[in-house]
């Protein structure tokens, strides 16, 4: 196959030959590279034939569109120019004493409550996205099964209407043993997530025996409107009950989990296998739409408490870039992923050997024939309850970086998507739930990527650590973007008190993230020379005078939060954390085993949260400079 005929290909199909690294020097990608992409697009690149069949496709495609017509949904309080903030969390790692411990929708709905009368005006989320219920040990919320569906460990289960009818399950939690466990689990400083499972999917099976003995027995109203429910989203959260039915079957008789490792009559949804597993299961494959139906009702229900205790947005979730390989969207929508391949970025300065993220990438022919109607409703799923959602790496409506299998992080390329018709179906299904966008653009991005974000209304995300002028010192807050959401830091990166005091330099020295001969001496200067242009930049916006700062303290925090809330950015986010005065990272990117990602709690219960003496400063600050 000649390599002229391969290239040509490539271009063909939105390849890249070369893009822009993080320095903003120029990188070639390999026809090597480029091949293999090909290759995990479905195309023979080994047969002549083929590639002249797949250059004729592309040929007789329509011309993909270059601008957007219609803008996204942003709330009229934004438009007639107020400035907002807010308060975001990591749902998982509220406390409170009736949570089974972990955070739920109603530690989220109280939150909520509290956050609103001391001013705040929306609560930020991690993606609330389905994992795998046989698995609770895989605990990414960037890492779902499925985005259509939510993660019903988040489920209240105190809050359940059935235990009112249900002896058996209160005399289940009224156990001296069951009641012991709850107690451990709410004690601990890590989520223990297989503990979580055992006990609350062990009384909600009891709840939905109930429900199924006296409510679906019986066709009761509450019976029809889980029904309805199941019969309109059947393509979606039905199928994920079948998946999930099917995977616990799996890793019980065959100890296989997720799709990819099933045997091959059951790969296929659409198999006589599978439709004879759903009629022999059918009460298992009820159990967990049932299971989603709660989870639903209880987030509409926070949401809804939290736009009547006054908050102008209310709840803004999160849609994770990608979901994992062996999950029941990837199941339920084959066509629609290209499985031997996988998304992630290229070398930046805080993952020097690139990442891959282990997630299929869509494949964008795909897309261009289905008119991004899928891609709609995932928008329409995860819209549905909130008053803004935030788009992780909004970069990958314009493109992705691909990483063939076999080769390394940072051998991938980037592959181009119809990026004017995915901000269209974006902007639809925007004003549709009256949701406002945020784009998750940190980053190198392009220039396109930031003309179609300000043409369709879509917000950016500002973070204060990567807010610098050329001279590297930090940006007049007057300078800051109008249509963004503002931040100190993001669920990646070290906390306020942490990149203060180079803790997170010591982290990942421990953890071995910094390669052999880097000197973590010019590391550490580098953060102290930061951390005087920010005492500068704020002494400049007139914060406060510049003074000598020889340990952290909640004031400094508060006065880092000021300058801040002087930002021209319409929203402003304070991480709980920062609220906290934590050091401990959420999440340390590029690492798995070595650090307990997405399992770290926080100090203090959801009621203290906002009473705390540290977090005064900072909601003080706040409330002064954004009132509502």
């Amino acid at each position: 196959m000649s390599d002229a005929r391969l290239a040509e290909l490539a271009d063909a199909r939105g390849i890249g030959a070369e893009y822009l690294d993080y320095r903003g020097e120029q990188r070639e990608v390999s026809l090597e590279t480029r091949t293999a992409i090909l290759g995990a697009m479905g195309i023979d690149v080994t047969d002549a034939d083929a590639v002249e069949s797949a250059l004729a496709g592309v040929a007789a495609e329509p011309a993909a569109a270059t601008t957007v017509e219609h803008r996204c949904h942003e709330p009229e309080v934004l438009a007639r120019g107020a400035r907002l903030w807010g308060l975001c969390v990591q749902l998982y790692a509220l406390r409170s004493p009736t949570n089974w411990g972990i955070g739920d929708f109603n530690d989220l709905a109280r939150l909520a409550r509290s956050a609103a009368g001391r001013g705040a005006d929306f609560v930020g989320l991690n993606p609330l996205h389905a994992l795998f219920a046989a698995d609770p040990a895989h605990c990414s919320p960037y890492s779902s099964s499925s985005r259509h569906c939510l993660n019903v460990l988040y489920i209240a289960v105190e809050a359940v209407a059935d235990l009112e009818h249900c002896p058996e399950a209160r005399q289940h939690i009224a156990e001296p043993h069951f009641q012991q466990e709850l107690q451990r689990l709410r004690s601990l400083e890590l989520v223990d997530y297989p503990a979580v499972a055992r006990c609350k999917l062990d009384v909600l099976r009891l709840l939905f025996e109930r429900f199924r003995r006296d409510e679906l027995q019986a066709d009761t109203s509450r019976a029809r409107v889980f029904r309805e429910f199941v019969t309109t989203r059947a393509a979606t959260v039905g199928r994920h009950a079948l998946f999930e039915a099917l995977d616990a079957h799996m890793r019980e008789h065959r100890g296989a989990g997720g799709w990819l490792c099933w045997p091959e009559a059951y790969r296929d949804p659409g198999s006589e296998a599978v439709a004879r597993f759903a009629r022999q299961s059918a009460d298992e494959v009820d159990f967990h739409a049932w299971l989603q139906w709660i989870a639903e009702t209880q987030l509409a229900g926070a949401a809804r408490i939290a736009r009547k205790s006054g908050m102008r947005i209310g709840l803004y979730g999160d849609y994770a870039v990608g979901s994992n390989p062996g999950g029941s969207e990837a199941w339920s929508a084959q066509d629609a992923y290209c499985q031997r391949a996988s998304i992630g970025a290229p070398p930046d300065a805080l993952a020097l050997k690139g990442q891959d993220w282990g997630l299929p990438p869509p494949d964008p022919a795909a897309m261009r024939r289905d008119g991004c109607r899928g891609f709609s409703v995932l928008m329409r799923d995860n819209m549905r309850h909130f008053g803004a959602l935030r788009l992780d790496h909004v970069m990958a409506l314009y493109r992705l970086w691909w990483v063939p299998q076999g080769f390394g992080a940072g051998q991938g390329g980037y592959v181009q998507y119809p990026v004017a018709e995915l901000f269209e179906a974006l902007a639809t299904e925007s004003r549709r739930n009256g949701c406002l966008v945020v784009g998750e653009d940190l980053g190198t991005v392009p220039r396109e990527v930031g003309r179609l974000m300000r043409d369709a209304g879509v917000y950016g995300y500002t973070v204060l650590y990567f807010e610098r002028d050329d001279d590297e010192g930090f940006r007049v807050p007057t300078a800051w973007r109008r249509e963004a959401l503002a931040s100190v830091t993001t669920h990646d990166l070290p906390s306020l008190r942490a990149w203060w005091q180079g803790s997170d330099v010591d982290l990942r020295e421990r953890l071995g993230m910094y390669p052999p001969g880097q000197d973590l001496g010019a590391i550490r200067a580098e953060r102290q020379r930061d951390r005087d242009r920010l005492l500068d930049a704020m002494a400049a916006a007139g914060v406060r005078p510049r003074w000598p700062v020889d340990h952290f303290e909640p004031a400094f925090a508060g006065a880092v939060h000021a300058f801040l809330a002087t930002t021209a950015s319409a929203l402003v986010a304070v991480q709980a954390e920062d609220l906290l005065g934590m050091t401990e990272p959420v999440n340390v990117p590029g690492t798995d085993a070595e650090f307990p990602n997405w399992r770290r709690r926080l100090v203090a219960d959801v009621d203290a949260l906002l009473d705390s003496p540290e977090a005064q400063p900072v909601l003080d600050a706040l409330r002064r400079l954004r009132p509502r």
